[in-house]
């Protein structure tokens, strides 16, 4: 057992009320245990709402009159976004919120019954025995700036994702459809590429528009890197293709919203960039960090998002054990 879980089992005293709880979308279920791990009160279930919040601090604060406790920590097991409103009410109320690892309460579940399912009743024991042995860590909420960056960061990962799932679907259609398209354009993400697929996207429309044609829109967009050559190439992949024919009607408007959710995800994308851009300049650190080789902006506003003010911790090591591994 390390110096750190010595002193988190040393913040949980006799004068300490010991909370754990459930956290549901609509529901929340708590138990509360004095430090050696005995019962108090029963099971108390509140609504997530301001009322819930509020009956269950009315809660605590009774069994801390009713069993002479002068403090309390809070327990929770962190899964999705549903403790964030709970996590803010406590802050705001001065009351010590705690997480535990949700590995640990699968694995000290398995220990106490044999059984990982989970319980809205046992649960809320399985994390107060944590809090008490000293296995939490404290949750770490952004403010200002740092705040704002998390968020944004979120978004520029769920768009990201949602990009890729485009990109699936731009995968399956010229698999299905054209899949000799590819073989001329390596990347069909490309300018060139996408002016095309604009105005034509199936073989047999590839093969009417013409390499005449399609060498014309490049040059009226005023390529250089593509002309005459790739646009004969790539009637002549259309004449061989061997992509389904049939429903070409279908099969074009499928091209469509796939280049509009495309093109308005990746607006969406640069948009959030220069927000991010703009939030990295706030902070007087992030220029330094820009400074070192190889380290980009996307980098720099992950590792910010994440820890936060840098200037909260007393050395470089601190940063390197964040977060806390219990």
């Amino acid at each position: 057992m390390n110096c750190k879980q010595n002193q988190k089992i040393n913040q949980v005293k006799e004068s300490t009320l010991v909370v754990g709880i459930d956290i549901g979308s609509t529901t929340q279920y708590a138990r509360a245990f004095d430090w050696r791990g005995i019962e108090l009160g029963k099971v108390f279930k509140f609504s997530n709402s301001r009322e819930g919040f509020d009956s269950f601090k009315n809660w605590m604060q009774w069994l801390q009159d009713k069993n002479k406790k002068s403090d309390v920590i809070v327990g929770i097991e962190p899964t999705g976004h549903c403790w964030f409103d709970l996590g803010a009410y406590l802050e705001d109320e001065c009351i010590l919120l705690v997480m535990v690892n949700p590995y640990a309460v699968k694995q000290t579940k398995e220990l106490d019954d044999n059984s990982q399912s989970k319980n809205d009743n046992k649960d809320p024991k399985v994390i107060a025995k944590l809090v008490i042995e000293g296995r939490y860590s404290a949750p770490y909420t952004p403010d200002g700036v740092y705040a704002d960056l998390r968020i944004m960061a979120a978004n520029r990962k769920r768009l990201n994702r949602e990009l890729i799932q485009i990109k699936n679907r731009f995968a399956r259609w010229f698999a299905v459809y054209f899949p000799e398209y590819t073989e001329v354009f390596g990347d069909y993400e490309a300018q060139s590429s996408m002016l095309v697929l604009k105005r034509a996207c199936t073989p047999e429309a590839i093969v009417n528009l013409g390499a005449e044609n399609i060498n014309q829109i490049w040059r009226d967009a005023k390529l250089r890197a593509v002309g005459k050559k790739r646009a004969t190439t790539l009637c002549e992949a259309a004449k061989r293709s061997i992509g389904l024919k049939k429903g070409t009607l279908a099969t074009e408007y499928e091209m469509k919203l796939l280049l509009q959710d495309y093109e308005y995800k990746m607006a969406q994308l640069d948009s959030i960039m220069e927000e991010i851009e703009s939030l990295c300049k706030k902070i007087p650190e992030s220029e330094h960090l820009l400074a070192i080789k190889g380290i980009g902006l996307i980098t720099v506003a992950g590792f910010l998002a994440e820890v936060g003010d840098a200037r909260r911790f007393e050395s470089p090591r601190q940063i390197q054990n964040w977060p806390d591994p219990h």
